[in-house]
């Protein structure tokens, strides 16, 4: 297992783009299929799935649901990220037990959420929203794993122990490979099928 190490991040200086109540109230009225996400202080726009984006998703609810029944891994739950919640994210999965979120409202809390996940997209801004500014939004909140298909690098990365900050423990592997998720996750993934995805 590979294991990276840094500092935790530094935070911006030149301060929020907004406060998080003006960026709740500007994603309440964006467009049905305008999904904003509020990462590090910036509102950014996450882009809309395409067809292979939404076949990873399905592959992994399957996946999740053959090995731990009793969890359910939610497409469209906005989560409180980021460092005292001061963030919002709409991960492309969130696993968590079934009914956890019953009552939550659009961006709920972390708490008892066990794993997300996310697909890249060709945007311009994935190599810095989503390999590095999301996930340390997710370890900040204490999210046990973070996964990342990566289709740009035809691979899979797991992020696990949140500490201050970062992920502590972080492997990556190439798709076909078998991937195991750490506690308390507990699931062994085979990723062969992520090689018809990776376009």
């Amino acid at each position: 297992m590979s294991v990276r190490r840094h500092d935790p991040p530094s935070a911006d200086r030149a301060g929020p783009q907004m406060s998080i109540e003006e960026f709740e109230e500007l994603a309440r009225h964006a467009p049905e299929r305008v999904r904003l996400e509020f990462i590090k202080g910036k509102v950014q726009v996450k882009a809309v799935p395409d067809g292979n984006h939404n076949e990873i998703v399905k592959w992994l609810q399957k996946q999740c649901i053959q090995h731990r029944p009793e969890l359910w891994l939610y497409t469209k739950q906005g989560l409180k990220v980021d460092t005292y919640g001061n963030g919002r994210a709409r991960p492309d999965g969130t696993l968590a037990p079934d009914d956890h979120f019953v009552g939550a409202g659009e961006w709920a809390a972390p708490d008892g959420v066990l794993l997300v996940a996310e697909v890249t997209s060709y945007a311009a801004d994935t190599d810095s929203r989503d390999r590095v500014e999301k996930p340390d939004g997710y370890a900040a909140a204490g999210i046990p794993v973070h996964l990342l298909v990566d289709r740009d690098a035809s691979s899979v990365t797991v992020h696990s122990e949140p500490e201050n900050g970062v992920y502590r423990a972080v492997t990556t592997r190439p798709f076909g490979a078998l991937v195991e998720l750490p506690g308390p996750v507990g699931i062994t993934l085979d990723t062969e099928k992520l090689k018809h995805y990776a376009d």
